[in-house]
């Protein structure tokens, strides 16, 4: 049983999508999230202005500047995100201090500007992975039984309806819109996480 939001849900969207007698059922947060990593298509398909700007360490993160300020304000950066990217989220220091401790990995700043860099067409992809990279530009479909999760507060992604990803799951699948949770639903709103994940075993 897979479920995850932000890189969890993009890897366990992968897994699922590539690797479905793995996985009975999914729980993904923002819906499809395998992106198209071909450079025609990252240059073609801008979001809405208010969701680039949302993603504005995105960009921070390609420059060298940015590598500098993640390297010594980790903690700090992750606070500004989550703020902003779950703004009714009533998170307490303890909660960040949890996730910071995570961050103090020494691979922490290498892999997070790599990600941000490969997925805005700024750096290779590790070559180790390029088939399975090839794949992925063909955004295969998901099969197995899927639930899909929008926080109605989600100040990095905007909440649908879910129709405009509908075409990616070819399996059963409900779309919920979810009051109070932002970009971290799992963290925020865990019993409609948990209800969530109980519906994709029984689809």
């Amino acid at each position: 049983m897979f479920g995850g939001y932000d890189w969890g849900g993009r890897a366990l969207d992968v897994a699922a999508a590539l690797w479905p007698k793995r996985c009975r059922a999914l729980v993904s947060v923002s819906s499809y999230l395998i992106q198209n990593l071909d450079p025609a298509v990252l240059a073609s398909s801008p979001d809405a202005p208010g969701t680039e700007s949302a993603h504005w360490y995105f960009y921070f993160f390609l420059t060298e500047r940015g590598r500098t300020a993640l390297t010594r304000s980790r903690r700090d950066l992750a606070e500004v995100v989550w703020r902003r990217n779950s703004p009714q989220w009533p998170f307490t220091s303890a909660d960040l201090d949890i996730a910071a401790a995570a961050m103090d990995n020494p691979d922490y700043v290498d892999v997070v500007i790599h990600n941000y860099r490969v997925r805005q067409g700024a750096a290779p992809g590790d070559p180790r992975y390029a088939a399975l990279e090839a794949r992925l530009l063909a955004q295969p479909p998901i099969t197995v039984p899927a639930v899909t999760l929008d926080g109605l507060a989600d100040g990095s992604f905007p909440a649908t309806d879910g129709a405009a990803s509908a075409n990616h799951f070819t399996g059963p699948r409900v779309h919920h819109r979810v009051p109070g949770a932002g970009h971290n639903l799992p963290q925020e709103q865990p019993r409609a996480f948990v209800a969530a994940v109980l519906e994709a075993v029984r689809l």
